[in-house]
């Protein structure tokens, strides 16, 4: 496949579509089944449209900043993969990196490969997969961050919103691992609470990065949402990052999440039958 062509594209799951981008003759659009999602430049893959991309970039450089020698072999496993916007920017930013994107639909992930000339394994490697499934065979303490960024339509599955999934997730992360997700939802963000509680109920420390406007429920939108065994601490350069985007976004610390999720019930999975 010689790079990038307009036109849609039938994969596994559905089609998908692939747009170039009128605002940046070297970007492109994905849409899958008709649901904007992803953006990918290809000239510089330190850039990234989407906003709550950014947040989670931010947060998790935050941690591990890129300039450090102990954050070159970082290990990053990506629930969802889309275009795999993120996982060319830690590439990116990290290149030691060695990272993990499952995909559901493999022919996507095969069009994918050839549309954005993707780092070859073992930096980069594609799994095709359920996400859920392939975490639980993944070993435990082998990964320092995980992002969950899957959707059907327009919010995350259930079996990946559980609190079993989330201890599965937390057994995955090595010690100061992040887990970070992004979580969709309405304005009444009951969805985004009922997130919030799971994640509060797995993890000992928590933030939510967010614009003010989701933050008061206003809009539909995205939340970024992550869990750690260790304080995420009061970075100054961070807060300073987020409010300088395009939307600027507050971060809720772990007082802030758990009265946002106050009342709100822990996920489970359905009992065996």
């Amino acid at each position: 496949m010689n790079g990038p062509a307009e036109g849609v594209y039938y994969i596994d799951t559905g089609d998908c579509e692939l747009i170039a981008d009128q605002d940046n003759s070297t970007g492109w659009l994905l849409k899958i089944n008709g649901v904007m999602s992803s953006h990918v430049d290809l000239a510089d893959p330190l850039f990234l449209d989407f906003e709550y991309m950014r947040w989670m970039a931010a947060l998790i450089e935050s941690r591990w900043p890129p300039s450090d020698v102990s954050s070159a072999k970082l290990r990053g496993l990506h629930l969802g993969g889309g275009a795999c916007s993120l996982a060319r920017y830690f590439s990116a930013a990290y290149p030691d990196a060695r990272q993990v994107v499952v995909e559901l639909d493999g022919k996507l992930a095969e069009y994918v490969r050839g549309w954005f000339d993707l780092p070859k394994a073992p930096l980069l490697r594609i799994r095709v997969g359920e996400a859920r499934a392939v975490t639980e065979t993944l070993t435990e303490h082998t990964r320092d961050f995980i992002i969950r960024d899957v959707f059907a339509g327009a919010f995350t599955p259930r079996p990946l919103t559980t609190a079993e999934f989330n201890q599965h997730a937390k057994r995955v992360l090595a010690p100061g691992g992040l887990y970070v997700a992004n979580s969709g939802d309405a304005p009444d963000l009951k969805n985004a609470r009922e997130d919030a509680a799971t994640i509060a109920a797995a993890f000992k420390h928590t933030v939510i990065i967010a614009d003010p406007a989701m933050l008061k429920g206003r809009r539909y939108g995205n939340m970024v949402m992550a869990g750690s065994d260790v304080p995420f601490g009061d970075d100054p350069q961070l807060r300073r990052r987020l409010l300088g985007g395009a939307v600027p976004a507050h971060l809720w610390d772990d007082a802030q999440v758990r009265a946002f999720a106050a009342g709100a019930p822990v996920r489970h999975d359905p009992p065996a039958p």
